[in-house]
């Protein structure tokens, strides 16, 4: 089937091709009657534009690159949602990308991107990329003119736009809390001590522990790099081997994982054992008990990462004065806790 272009409306209507595209962008120099008819046809003739002649025209498309690092993660929907909404109320379209945790799959995107499709990325950097400290992709795209906005997953090396949360300070925020639930015991469980994000939360956990007067326990602690939520039980199987009152996760598959771990074992949560967990996603609602969640409010981090880089698009904001956004965290509050 052949595809409609503006030509082809124009001469249907016998307007000019201005007429058809100034009705399609709801330019106010046309009479209504015009405007209405042009677009009700352009709508029965499953009108679309191509949106790469826009870009060599105009060099716009109106459409931002978004680049997650997985797509199992609920955070990272919460932030797609924030993102989408808030594109949309500038008129701009997303194209959501998955890197897989790839290197190579993260070049490869923003190469297949940066020919035209887009006018600029959000991206949460992929695992292997910030393990290799691999960075010459996002430097190269920003000199050919395309900016970028990291959030949750960002590298200091980049001199970019960031949207994180202070994973540090909510991670002795969460120390905190159990303390005052009469936790003296502490526990720390994490699946990411090979992302910037996990190390951070391992030292927010210490420095937690620091101002509440409590000492630092090896024992009491399992960091790893395991992905797989099947290698979870045993993994922690030593750390109940120790006596300990409440336990911070940096995801929520191990944290649910280790409250299973703790049943089995006798625990009753929360009445022996607390437990709270970074995001606040499905599982986190629907575990048994209800999990305690540090929010890290996907959908507000994806909304103001879209603000920031419509606004550079806009130019709103100077394209070379670079900042970073702190998305508050709070504590959510259900039955892992007492």
């Amino acid at each position: 089937m052949k595809k409609t272009t503006l030509k082809d409306i124009a001469k249907a209507l016998n307007v000019s091709v201005s007429t058809v595209s100034k009705a399609l962008h709801d330019i106010p120099e046309i009479s209504e009657e015009t405007r209405v008819l042009i677009q009700n046809y352009a709508k029965e003739k499953n009108y679309r534009p191509n949106f790469n002649a826009l870009s060599l025209k105009n060099r716009r498309t109106k459409s931002i690159g978004v680049i997650i690092p997985n797509m199992l993660n609920y955070f990272y929907a919460q932030v797609l949602k924030g993102i989408e909404t808030e594109a949309a109320k500038s008129g701009y379209r997303i194209i959501s990308c998955i890197s897989n945790e790839s290197y190579a799959k993260e070049v490869e995107i923003i190469d297949m991107l940066s020919t035209g499709s887009i006018d600029g990325f959000l991206l949460a950097i992929s695992e292997e990329t910030e393990n290799n400290e691999k960075f010459d992709h996002f430097e190269n795209t920003m000199k050919y003119g395309f900016p970028i906005v990291m959030f949750d997953r960002v590298s200091e090396a980049i001199n970019c736009d960031k949207i994180i949360i202070d994973d540090l300070n909510a991670a002795a925020d969460a120390v905190s809390y159990l303390v005052k639930q009469g936790c003296k015991r502490i526990a720390f469980v994490s699946p990411l001590n090979n992302l910037s994000v996990g190390k951070l939360r391992f030292e927010g956990y210490k420095k937690g522990l620091e101002i509440n007067n409590l000492p630092y326990d090896e024992a009491l602690v399992v960091n790893t790099t395991e992905p797989d939520y099947k290698a979870y039980t045993k993994m922690m199987a030593p750390l109940f081997e120790q006596e300990f009152d409440g336990l911070i996760s940096t995801n929520e598959s191990s944290a649910i994982s280790a409250m299973k771990t703790a049943k089995k074992a006798g625990y009753k949560i929360p009445k022996d054992l607390a437990v709270i967990s970074f995001s606040n996603g499905i599982l986190a609602r629907h575990s048994s008990p209800k999990l305690t969640c540090v929010s890290q409010h996907g959908e507000i981090m994806g909304a103001t990462a879209a603000k920031k880089l419509i606004d550079k698009l806009e130019e709103r904001e100077l394209a070379d004065a670079f900042s970073t956004e702190v998305i508050p965290t709070d504590i959510v509050v259900r039955k892992s806790t007492r």
